[in-house]
């Protein structure tokens, strides 16, 4: 039988931005990357809006108070772009 709690392996460690696109590093050593297109929030925001980012849903999510914006490494593992406004 399978689970669909994540797995504490899958928590976020680090989040780092290059000019395109988002990596988050997880606690088990994998790196998930992102192009910033995806989130147009964050695309639009300035690097200390970026840079401020809290882990948020027990290490399951990534949360910048600044933009409002929310990421889960779930949705980030199955390659899911923001919703279109």
């Amino acid at each position: 039988m399978t689970s669909s709690v994540p797995s504490t392996a899958s928590r976020v460690q680090n989040v780092r931005f290059t000019e395109r696109a988002i990596i988050v590093y997880l606690e088990d050593g994998r790196a998930i990357s992102a192009p910033l297109d995806w989130y147009p929030r964050l695309r639009e925001a300035t690097k200390q809006q970026r840079d401020h980012w809290e882990i948020a849903g027990a290490g399951y999510g990534i949360h910048w108070p600044e933009i409002d914006e929310d990421l889960s490494v779930d949705g980030l593992l199955r390659g899911t772009p923001a919703p279109k406004l």
